[in-house]
């Protein structure tokens, strides 16, 4: 099953995002994630959170009690967490984030850590960036020209392979802390495989050459 989260910052563009959300059957918004879904003219399927951060109160108060559940302000988990969890525990196994971008860097820096959890997003795209994750095998076509950047997530990544990139992954092995930055896809289509450990990859949609997939 196919489920997305909005979250609170940035996100895509809604015609982007239209195209994106019909491969999901399930939508939550976590907190102020439920303004970035009206900005998309999305209805959530579930609002979640303690909706400090929502602006349009008056909105929110109209959607059904039972698709609302409220958390106390002070929690253990954050919005974000909440809602991971809560698809993890309805049986959902590929999660996309929308949102998030152009904001806190401590925030930023708690999205970047959730991919190291045992449940996590596969996808997540904000208003600039689409960060892929990486387990095994993964494709794209139509990327020529765009730039992409690579990061191993938790302590390694090995028996790595690359097609359509300037610069190669064959035969590397990074250990925490490396990683490739501005590699350029110079193919149609792009394959990377990893056989030990697993990668983040960004697309960054704001430089020069770079689209939406």
């Amino acid at each position: 099953m196919t489920g997305i989260l909005l979250i609170g910052g940035k996100g895509p563009d809604k015609k982007y995002f239209r195209s994106v959300i019909k491969n999901y059957n399930f939508v939550i918004a976590a907190d102020s994630g439920f303004d970035l879904a009206l900005s998309l003219e999305i209805k959530p399927d579930l609002i979640v959170g303690d909706m400090d951060s929502i602006l349009d109160k008056e909105t929110l108060n109209s959607f059904p009690a039972e698709k609302i559940i409220q958390y106390p302000k002070d929690k253990d988990e954050t919005d974000t967490e909440i809602g991971l969890r809560i698809f993890n525990d309805m049986g959902y196994n590929n999660i996309a984030l929308a949102g998030g971008g152009e904001g806190r860097l401590d925030h930023l820096f708690g999205i970047l850590n959730i991919f190291k959890r045992k449940y996590h997003p596969n996808l997540w795209i904000t208003k600039r960036e689409e960060v892929y994750y990486i387990s095994k095998q993964f494709h794209k076509d139509g990327w020529r020209g765009s730039t992409v950047s690579i990061f191993p997530v938790g302590k390694s990544a090995g028996g790595m392979s690359s097609i359509g990139l300037k610069w190669p992954l064959n035969g590397l092995i990074w250990e925490e802390g490396f990683y490739g930055i501005s590699n350029l896809v110079t193919e149609d289509e792009l394959y990377i495989s990893v056989d030990e450990g697993e990668l983040l990859l960004i697309k960054n949609n704001n430089l020069e050459g770079n689209k939406h997939d």
